[in-house]
């Protein structure tokens, strides 16, 4: 209850100490800067120095909706942008509990793919809508700056502070470059502790980065100087933008079943390499011949001995006393499956039995297989070749980037009381959404009118504290996420954040892209769509190559935050660009 009271009285204080309030105006002779003159000729003040007054002020100001209470003070919408931003945040915690509830009756693909992106950029879609929306075409340019604003500041947050947050909290010792799951013994230091993904994180770094090139189509008429193509480039980029968002849900929706089949092929290719290294151990190395080809005479041999009633053939349950009498202790698979598929690789004839020559020519195709994989290293002192142990820690290699098969199962674990659930789940994704949509626009008033009172240009706002309020559940869920100090929880944590830019880049960009096309705006964000695409670039290039990031690598993310924000102030107030 206490979220509810705090929420209660931010309304009540707000409401009756925010209304529009004005002052005596001084009559007498109008000077050029409309102030009482004192005999001095005009200054003019520095823009980031010239506040009106903190409890009144001269101006009128506009009531969203109607009745919502508004003010022209510094305090007074400080204290808006506070309780706006609260409500935000409200509304984000809503639609992620929601979504997570969801995801528990109804499972990944569908829902995971589809929905819990979308509705966790909802708030910042809802934002960036609404800044567009707001009167005149005139109005519209001035407020959009605040979309754009939460958009450049949301991307950037979440690549940076988060993400070097979810580094630092969730190192582990580093051990044959890997991260060892809930091992810290180490402390801080740089290089021998850190986190590890697995292979998808580094698919979802590479989508991320790719997602920009709307992006960099919109900006191609101001690098080129033309002023004739920006509003076909506006229309190329909305195209190309919902084009990639489409195809984006869909790889979301099918990527649980692309794991599974991955996971699949990957302890079948562990199968083979246990078997071939069994066998060699049986035929005492002398599984090949002198010059690395397979030794047929030994594979008969092995087969006879496989062969336990001597019928000239093997049967499914003798080829699963094999598998199991190997004792694969890395990976836990199916027994039955493993034999089914070995079954058909070998039997050509399909009569349910692996016959001698079959065996012999699929052994043979698998040492080729592995030749081709794993390299040719001549052991010293043994006339064979080390390409089937090389091959073994190749799939076991392949296997831990790709995950536990957790990450991948679509069953959906018992749940009591689904309807109920369900309803609870719906309530608040309802819940949130209207909160958003509510005060979407009055937050975006406030900003507009604290930068006219404070002649902070409003997209510093939005962009150091719009991302606190619609961002802030899904980084504080991330960060006590990576506490757990596992592989598994790693992957899914930096994969949730690649995740949300790419909704940003694609989602968010999409809603601002049509707002522009349709009320005929001027696309002038050079400065903005530059750090958008350093900051998406350098961690997607950064996180693309790599599965392991030691403590140093935060380092790099920490940088790249003030760095962005001066970049923009330096391009912006300094060079003039547009």
């Amino acid at each position: 209850m206490a979220p509810q009271r705090l929420l209660l009285l931010f309304i009540f204080l707000f409401y009756f100490s925010s209304f529009p309030s004005t002052a005596r105006f001084i009559t007498g002779p109008s000077s050029p800067t409309d102030l009482v003159s004192d005999g001095i000729s005009t200054v003019k003040n520095p823009p980031f120095l010239s506040l009106k007054p903190l409890f009144s002020a001269e101006e009128s100001c506009e009531q969203t909706y109607g009745f919502l209470p508004c003010t022209t003070t510094v305090l007074g919408n400080l204290f808006l942008i506070i309780v706006y931003g609260y409500l935000m945040f409200l509304a984000a915690t809503y639609l992620s509990n929601g979504s997570e509830l969801l995801l528990e009756i109804l499972g990944p693909g569908i829902v995971g793919g589809l929905f819990l992106p979308i509705l966790g950029a909802l708030p910042d879609a809802m934002l960036i809508l609404v800044s567009g929306l707001s009167g005149t075409a005139e109005t519209a340019q001035d407020q959009v700056s605040v979309g754009m604003g939460l958009l450049a500041g949301s991307t950037v947050m979440l690549l940076t502070v988060i993400w070097g947050s979810c580094v630092v909290v969730g190192r582990c010792d580093i051990r044959d470059s890997v991260a060892v799951d809930g091992t810290i013994t180490k402390g801080f230091h740089l290089t021998e502790t850190g986190v590890s993904t697995d292979i998808w994180t580094c698919y979802a770094a590479s989508i991320m980065a790719i997602s920009v090139i709307p992006f960099v189509i919109v900006q191609l008429p101001q690098v080129l100087n033309s002023t004739s193509g920006r509003h076909l480039a506006v229309l190329i980029a909305l195209i190309i933008s919902v084009s990639m968002l489409v195809s984006y849900c869909v790889y979301q929706v099918f990527q649980p079943w692309i794991q599974r089949r991955r996971l699949a092929f990957v302890k079948h290719k562990h199968v083979i390499s246990g078997i071939l290294r069994h066998l060699k151990k049986q035929a005492f190395g002398k599984l090949l011949t002198e010059d690395g080809e397979p030794n047929t005479e030994i594979i008969r041999k092995l087969f006879e001995t496989i062969d336990e009633n001597g019928d000239g053939r093997l049967s499914p349950s003798e080829l699963k006393a094999l598998i199991i009498g190997i004792r694969f202790e890395e990976i836990d698979f199916d027994k039955d499956d493993a034999v089914m598929k070995v079954m058909a690789d070998f039997d050509t004839s399909l009569d349910s039995y692996i016959q001698k020559e079959e065996f012999v020519r699929g052994i043979t195709k698998w040492i080729n297989e592995a030749k081709q994989t794993g390299g040719a290293y001549l052991e010293p002192n043994a006339g064979t070749f080390k390409f089937i142990d090389q091959f073994h820690q190749q799939t076991k290699r392949e296997h831990a980037l790709l995950g536990s098969e957790e990450q991948s199962d679509e069953v959906v674990e018992h749940v009591e009381n689904p309807r109920w659930i369900s309803f609870k789940a719906v309530l608040m994704l309802l819940l949130g959404t209207l909160i958003a949509a509510a005060f979407a626009d009055p937050l975006v008033d406030a900003v507009d009118n604290f930068s006219t009172a404070t002649s902070i240009p409003s997209f510093f706002i939005s962009f150091i504290a719009l991302p606190l309020a619609t961002n802030s559940s899904e980084a504080v869920s991330a960060i006590i996420f990576a506490t757990r100090k596992k592989q598994r929880t790693a992957s899914l944590t930096f994969s949730e954040l690649y995740g949300a830019v790419t909704m940003n880049n694609v989602l968010c960009l999409s809603v601002f892209l049509a707002l522009v096309y349709v009320r005929g705006l001027t696309w002038d964000f050079s400065s903005e769509v530059l750090v958008i695409l350093i900051v998406c670039i350098v961690m997607g290039a950064f996180a693309s190559f790599r599965t392991t990031f030691p403590l140093w690598t935060c380092s790099i993310a920490y940088i790249l935050y003030p760095f962005s924000l001066a970049l923009v102030y330096v391009l912006d107030y300094v060079f003039g660009w547009s």
